[in-house]
């Protein structure tokens, strides 16, 4: 007996003193829990300021599994309480089985103070369940930054490929991060650190009271280039088209507006995109998901004949004098490349050529220059590269050579290729925002790179000096001038939208792009007009332009869709672009024609109509967490 008791008091004496840490640890973690607190995701601004992306309360409820028990049965009695379909509960099942049982699932979020008043005051018969007060993101511009800043949604499995050490924040159920658009490129920059909280809970699961909290790092503030009242008034002045359009400051690269028509609300997609409003997006034959200005690869047209014209001017395969006969075609390899003027412009010299947009002139210059170095030329002014933004599917566009074809195409490049090419048809493919970046080059004479991120965190992104593009002073001098006269002189192909103020005057490139073939029997009875076309096989309309001509400020790209001719209708959308981005509001009537002043009038009053009853940019957010 006195060896069981010595037995016993030394096992006593191990239990309660050696192990005396272990067990009072056990003891901790049957009371205790330890959850994550979604850290505050960082706000997005505009250059001044002006909330883009910010955080909205949010009432939510949530079930932890550990304390539950019974989950099926608990969301049961929960569904009595605030509206629960049999999906909602089948779904809260399945994600709290194939999830840690101390992970909160989100039950039901955005409910009602009813609601949330209803669950807390039957928490005793909820074991597991617990309402809270969280942040959800919210666009209040709504359309207007879409394909820019693009929006949040929860975690896919998806989203962790790849990823070998993932962030435990990531696996929070329904946790938001980046999906499309700054908010994805920028993640890590948002998001933020977790904190914790140590809550004791009672027998049944319920909490009792929280003992420690340790809140999270909140995700750093992006500013961006982009200014709230130009994008929206670009957005606004796109109107129903399927474009796109991009403002470009000539200084220093930076983007105030890139806007694609037609948009989408991304606060859809925060709170859960219903079937019929996704079913309506992807079937629009506008495409409002797409990002035409960054992801849209279109011919340029004869927008690309300042690429043409300067890689001849650099090469010395031409001079200001150099002229050209054009009788409204060119016959090569027994097939003809027409003019678009069809009794041709005559005797043509550089700055005629760009003025009255003569294709011939190019075709001829483009077989003495080669294929080579236009594509050299068009790379060394922005086309045929990615450039690096935060934003997604950028598209490279295509800046074709003949080694790109061999490799492409496993054949050999043709002069009828070089013809095509000349004009910006063919191979040739380009983005909204390379052709503005185009135009800034041609304007500054410097590489000047598109930039979108202003400050991070209050911190100012350094604006790295543009080098020079190493083209001589005269050759840009001579496309400059003929851009200008393309806007304003009497036989230019933009002359009804140029600028009557003499400060602001701008020059441009007027640019149509062909989608069909034309065939010599329409040719021969007349080509059929864009408006008597199916929309889809209209022609694209496109300008490039830069303002003011004596000190350029800002440069302008206008893609319109099918919209039918260049001149028409995408250089009155540039011209007011530049003249809002100049003006700092709405384009004033006296920089108009006089003889256009009275349907301007009227359509400012349709466009502050619209302006008025869009969303309310730039109000304030709650400065909070994405739960």
């Amino acid at each position: 007996m006195a060896a069981m008791v010595a037995v016993l008091g030394a096992r006593m004496r191990y239990m309660q003193v050696d192990q005396a840490d272990q067990f009072r640890l056990l003891a901790e973690e049957n009371r205790i829990n330890i959850r994550l607190i979604p850290p505050s995701r960082g706000l997005i601004e505009d250059r001044n300021g002006k909330l883009i992306a910010g955080n909205e309360q949010n009432y939510r409820v949530v079930i932890t599994r550990e304390d539950a028990g019974d989950v099926a049965l608990v969301l049961q009695r929960l569904s009595k309480l605030i509206p629960l379909s049999p999906e909602d509960i089948a779904r809260t099942v399945k994600e709290t089985d194939r999830t840690s049982p101390f992970v909160p699932i989100i039950v039901s979020d955005r409910l009602s103070w009813d609601d949330l008043s209803k669950i807390a005051l039957n928490a005793p018969t909820l074991p597991g369940v617990s309402p809270e007060v969280g942040l959800s993101r919210q666009y209040p511009t709504q359309q207007d930054f879409a394909h820019v800043v693009g929006y949040v949604g929860p975690v896919s499995e998806k989203d962790l490929e790849g990823v070998t050490d993932p962030d435990p924040v990531l696996q929070i159920p329904k946790f938001q991060i980046g999906k499309i658009g700054v908010e994805r490129w920028m993640e890590d920059t948002l998001r933020g650190s977790a904190g914790n909280k140590r809550i004791e809970v009672n027998s049944v699961g319920r909490v009792m009271r929280e003992l420690e909290r340790k809140d999270g790092i909140p995700g750093a503030d992006i500013r961006l280039t982009l200014d709230v009242d130009v994008q929206n008034y670009v957005q606004a002045r796109l109107g129903n088209e399927s474009a796109a359009a991009v403002v470009m400051d000539v200084t220093n690269g930076d983007l105030l507006a890139i806007a694609s028509s037609p948009g989408f609300d991304p606060n859809l997609f925060v709170r859960g995109i219903s079937q019929k409003d996704y079913t309506a997006l992807t079937e629009n034959d506008h495409r409002p998901l797409a990002n035409k200005a960054v992801q849209g690869a279109y011919p340029p047209g004869s927008t690309f004949k300042l690429v043409t014209a300067l890689a001849a001017l650099e090469a010395g395969m031409i001079t200001l004098d150099t002229k050209v006969r054009c009788p409204g075609y060119i016959e090569f390899g027994g097939t003809k490349f027409h003019c678009w003027k069809r009794g041709g412009h005559g005797t043509v010299n550089l700055e005629r050529s760009l003025q009255e947009s003569c294709d011939v002139f190019y075709y001829e210059i483009a077989q003495k220059v080669g294929i080579d170095k236009i594509a050299e030329m068009g790379r060394l002014l922005g086309m045929g590269q990615r450039h690096d933004l935060p934003m997604s599917a950028i598209s490279e566009g295509v800046m074709p050579n003949k080694a790109w074809k061999q490799e492409s195409y496993q054949t050999d490049w043709r002069i009828g290729d070089t013809i095509n090419a000349s004009i910006g048809q063919g191979y040739v493919l380009t983005t909204p925002l390379q052709l503005a970046v185009m135009a800034a080059r041609v304007a500054s004479g410097r590489a000047i790179a598109p930039r979108l991120i202003h400050s991070v965190d209050g911190e100012t992104v350094p604006i790295v000096e543009a080098p020079n593009l190493g083209i001589g002073g005269s050759s840009l001098r001579a496309i400059r001038a003929g851009m200008f006269a393309v806007v304003n002189s009497e036989r230019g192909t933009a002359k009804s939208a140029r600028i009557a103020a003499p400060s602001m005057e701008m020059a441009g490139k007027t640019g149509t792009s062909q989608v069909r073939n034309i065939s010599a029997s329409e040719r021969a009875g007349g080509v059929v007009a864009n408006a008597d076309l199916p929309w889809k096989r209209r022609d694209h309309a496109l300008f490039v332009a830069f303002a003011p001509y004596e000190a350029p400020k800002y440069a302008v790209s206008v893609v319109v869709e099918h919209g039918g001719g260049g001149s028409a209708v995408a250089a009155p959308i540039a011209r007011d672009m530049l003249l809002r981005a100049m003006s700092g509001g709405m384009p004033p009537l006296d920089a108009y024609p006089t003889a256009q002043r009275s349907r301007i009038e009227t359509e400012q009053n349709e466009l502050k109509l619209r302006l008025s009853t869009s969303t309310g940019a730039g109000k304030p957010g709650t400065q909070g967490a994405t739960g």
